[in-house]
């Protein structure tokens, strides 16, 4: 079977296999093997290729760890363990942003509280500059789930929906910066994603209980963790099935 996860990484990043395997001392042969094949690589070419297309090596390669270690892994990948998302400091969330350079991903049904952080969209206008890439998924404000979601929660008619406008408001003068992406998603959301970099906070979300109430994680990726990528292979799902964000269309 051929690992197109691992081709579409070096293309990403823009290796060829011939150019990769320049870069790692390898025949390029042996590249295409990796790929088209699907064989695993000696330990040493498995790091090096994720540190190449910045990847961890279980998501180019999630046969090459064993159960046991996979567990292992997972059990460091995770910081801390908050029993509600609003326990979660200020200044985590303050750090996380302020030291990210590359990539922000956010999955969310509204994020309200985030969004009404005074120096977010600044912060944010501020880092693309710097070569800061960001992804922001909100939960369509008219899609039957946001609506659905606030009975699920215990909260009135239409709060959801109308906490997703409000977020939408605040965030909106992001539309049109480069290097900044916003959809409408209609999924039902199990967990809301914050990426910063190589950490992130996973608000578990509770039937019955608003997020703010639901337990959170703080992860921090490793080269051959697991847990962060579960996560991510999340939001790059609901990301592909998602639309670009239409403001225009939530204030008809």
């Amino acid at each position: 079977m051929s690992n197109d996860r691992l081709l579409e990484s070096l293309l990403r990043n823009g290796f060829s296999p011939t150019s990769a395997a320049e870069s790692l001392g390898v025949d390029a042969k042996t590249v295409e093997r990796w790929i088209s094949k699907g064989r695993t690589p000696y330990p040493k070419h498995r790091r090096a290729l994720a540190a190449l297309v910045h990847e961890s090596e279980n998501y180019l390669f999630p046969d090459a760890i064993d159960p046991e270690r996979k567990t292992e892994l997972a059990e460091a990948e995770v910081v801390k363990i908050f029993p509600h998302r609003s326990l979660i400091p200020a200044e985590l969330w303050s750090r996380l942003l302020r030291d990210c350079t590359e990539r922000i991903d956010i999955l969310v049904l509204a994020g309200l509280f985030l969004a009404e952080e005074p120096t977010f969209a600044k912060t944010v206008k501020s880092k693309v500059k710097q070569g800061l890439s960001v992804r922001m998924l909100f939960g369509d404000p008219l899609a039957d789930e946001a609506v659905k979601r606030s009975g699920e929660e215990r909260l009135a008619t239409g709060t959801v929906p109308a906490r997703i406008k409000n977020a939408l408001a605040l965030v909106e003068p992001l539309t049109g910066v480069e290097s900044v992406e916003m959809r409408f998603h209609g999924t039902t959301l199990y967990n809301s994603i914050f990426r910063f970099d190589d950490e992130m906070i996973v608000n578990m979300h509770v039937f019955g209980q608003p997020g703010a109430y639901a337990p959170a994680m703080h992860l921090r990726r490793l080269p051959t963790g697991d847990l962060f990528e579960t996560y991510m292979s999340s939001f790059e799902h609901v990301w592909s099935i998602s639309d670009a964000a239409d403001f225009s269309r939530i204030r008809a």
